[in-house]
């Protein structure tokens, strides 16, 4: 897998910031839930093509009925990009749920669960032992 060139990393950050702002601030669809995020962004080096990775925080309705709401507002969107940022080519975006920090939340979770129950153990092994 080839490396970003230092172009393609600036043009993502641009790209990402400017997604960002428009999510957020021009979007009015009721679909979209108001706590999104746009978590990462890949633009192919040819400027056809755009991966987003949205993050929602929220249950799976409203995750799901996000993703649709930024599907159909996906042609207002390129749109403002295209105003916005002064590219070659405005790319196609392709709108990505991504549920790491979800996953990296539970993983914590269950990681202090099992440190809980080890030190519990700990204290009760101890108290046998005193007895």
């Amino acid at each position: 897998m080839r490396k970003n060139s230092i172009k393609n990393t600036r043009i993502n950050g641009e790209v990402q910031k400017e997604l960002s702002s428009i999510i957020r601030s021009e979007i009015k669809d009721p679909r979209i839930h108001p706590m999104t995020s746009v978590m990462a962004v890949e633009v192919a080096p040819d400027l056809k093509t755009c991966k987003a990775y949205i993050s929602v925080l929220g249950g799976k309705e409203a995750k799901e009925a996000t993703i649709k709401g930024l599907v159909s507002a996906e042609g207002y969107i390129r749109r403002q990009l295209a105003h916005n940022l002064n590219l070659r080519n405005t790319p196609e975006i392709r709108f990505i749920l991504d549920e790491s920090i979800e996953y990296g939340v539970n993983m914590s979770k269950m990681i202090d669960d099992v440190a809980r129950n080890d030190s519990a153990r700990k204290n009760q092994n101890r108290e046998q032992d005193e007895d």
